[in-house]
């Protein structure tokens, strides 16, 4: 029997990363709002989220039925060139493009 704040949740680290991506949806770049014009609401003919937690890490754009992820560079992204590496590292593999 589990009881309410037991069972099979997914720990601190996956709420502390859920929490950075609505901080990074309601603090987006210019950039990432004008993309996320025309990738919302299924314009392009599919379904892309923005900031999603997959695995450890956080994406820009994703469309999770084709595993298509879509980064934008700049702005933050130029001081943390390690963290982007390791993550474009650990998406190679796994089946996302």
């Amino acid at each position: 029997m589990l009881f309410a704040g037991e069972g099979w949740g997914e720990g601190e680290e996956k709420s502390v990363l859920r929490q950075r991506a609505r901080d990074l949806r309601k603090n987006s770049t210019n950039a990432e709002r004008h993309l996320w014009y025309y990738l919302r609401a299924n314009r392009l003919g599919f379904k892309f989220k923005r900031q999603v937690p997959i695995g450890d890490y956080i994406v820009d754009f994703a469309c999770l039925e084709k595993r298509l992820i879509i980064e934008l560079n700049g702005g933050q992204h130029l001081h943390n060139q390690i963290y982007d590496t390791k993550r474009a590292d650990w998406l190679k593999t796994h089946p996302y493009s």
